[in-house]
């Protein structure tokens, strides 16, 4: 009499469930959430650096003289931003929380300086030209405004006021004075991630329904006044709706970025093989990257950064869930919102299922300005999930990193921190010695 484990039909069945209860437990391990958002962010960087230099060398060659001027840039703005996250992932919580305040008012002036002496490029004024180097204030914006609302909410709820009207003061004007400053330099898509960023807290703290109703209407009315009253907003729209019927104007970027995706099939044309860099997608390098890794990689290969856009959204959630912290929950929430949502906004766009609203793709696209800020978010995100259920217990059995070895060889101790001692030898007489001894 055969058994169910040798019933050739269970067999499928015992390998799904066999997998998983494997994966079940792989994610219920403590430092889960701290691997995916270190392997995530190094996966996409590494992969936007290549892009950018495959999407950028044929426009840096014809402006500079130097194919690999933007990358270089680019590789600058990494090479800083990486320390720069893997300080914020060793610092507390407190940091973050105090963080927002100055964050905050250090955009505004920003923004401000912006709106009467910044840098205006394609009809948006979004820069500050500082010798070199270009500094985009609404980027950091971002990041001010997910740890000023976070912990503005936080505090609210600790003290029990909890009613909606309490929840939206100051956060509705604070938000309110960001979005406009930013709309003021015609800049629609960071707008539009500020306000994700705004309801992402909101629900995270629990506001009614009816509240995010009557929030949305407002941003709905203002984003029409917005479009009808920029003619360049409103020939997006139109290139949106019919891209194909007006492939010589308003919709020519987004018919060349459908004709590079498509041409590159299932795995792509080959790295550094696009045709569409060759002058035929405007901002190939930024805007639409998305563009050329699909005609390059392929399908797989956009699916493949989609799938970690989609692990690091995960890894986000997953710490505002496993953490009883308001404050740190509001603000991995928040920078979900900001980062998933700009990725989303970016590929929409790209494939043509949104309009155009010429933000990058975090992590991937060309722009120190939007990297440092991302990275340090992304760092901050690590510092919270060290304060999961064993977490902290599980580094420490890690013993020294890779750091800390390295300055061992050097001779400098670094590593001695995370080794046990070893029994002394010396043992002061009348005392038991060491069994290792005996």
């Amino acid at each position: 009499m055969s058994t169910t484990a040798d019933n050739p039909v269970d067999r499928p069945t015992g390998w799904v469930r066999e997998q998983a209860a494997g994966l079940k437990e792989l994610l219920d391990r403590p430092l889960t959430t701290y691997y995916l958002i270190i392997g995530c962010s190094a996966l996409l960087l590494a992969l936007g650096l290549m892009m950018v230099l495959s999407a950028s060398s044929i426009e840096a060659l014809q402006k500079t003289g130097d194919p690999f001027y933007w990358f270089v840039k680019q590789s600058m703005s990494a090479a800083l931003g990486v320390p720069v996250m893997w300080i914020c992932s060793r610092l507390p919580h407190r940091f973050f929380r105090w963080a927002g305040y100055p964050l905050m008012a250090l955009s505004i002036i920003g923004l401000g300086i912006v709106i009467f002496a910044g840098e205006s490029q394609l009809g948006a004024q979004r820069w500050i030209d500082i010798g070199p180097i270009y500094l985009q204030p609404s980027e950091p914006a971002k990041l001010g405004l997910a740890l000023w609302g976070a912990d503005l909410l936080a505090r609210k709820a600790r003290g029990g006021r909890i009613e909606w009207r309490h929840l939206l003061i100051p956060l509705l004007p604070g938000t309110a004075i960001l979005a406009v400053m930013v709309m003021l330099g015609r800049d629609l898509g960071t707008t539009l991630v500020l306000m994700l960023i705004f309801l992402a807290l909101l629900w995270v703290v629990g506001a009614p329904l009816k509240l995010f109703g009557g929030i949305i209407a407002m941003m709905t009315v203002a984003t029409v006044f917005m479009i009808t009253t920029e003619g360049y907003r409103s020939d997006r729209i139109t290139g949106w709706l019919d891209p194909w019927g007006h492939a010589q104007g308003a919709g020519y970027q987004a018919v060349q970025g459908q004709i590079a995706m498509g041409s590159g099939g299932w795995f792509g044309l080959g790295l550094g093989s696009s045709r569409g860099k060759w002058s035929w997608i405007p901002h190939a390098e930024s805007d639409f990257i998305f563009s050329i890794l699909g005609e390059e990689l392929g399908l797989m290969g956009t699916l493949s950064v989609m799938a970690l856009f989609g692990l690091l959204g995960y890894a986000g959630l997953r710490v505002a869930m496993r953490v009883n912290d308001a404050f740190i929950r509001l603000a991995a929430a928040a920078v979900v919102a900001w980062v998933a949502g700009q990725a989303i906004v970016n590929i929409g766009a790209v494939i043509g299922v949104l309009p155009i609203t010429g933000i990058p793709l975090p992590l991937v696209s060309y722009g120190g300005s939007a990297l440092l800020p991302t990275l340090a978010a992304l760092g901050m995100l690590l510092s919270f999930a060290k304060r999961e259920p064993g977490a902290k217990e599980a580094l420490a059995a890690r013993g020294p990193g890779p750091a800390a070895r390295a300055l061992s060889w050097l001779g400098l101790g670094g590593a001695q921190r995370g080794r046990p001692r070893r029994p002394t030898r010396n043992v002061p007489t009348g005392r038991a010695r060491p069994d290792a001894e005996r």
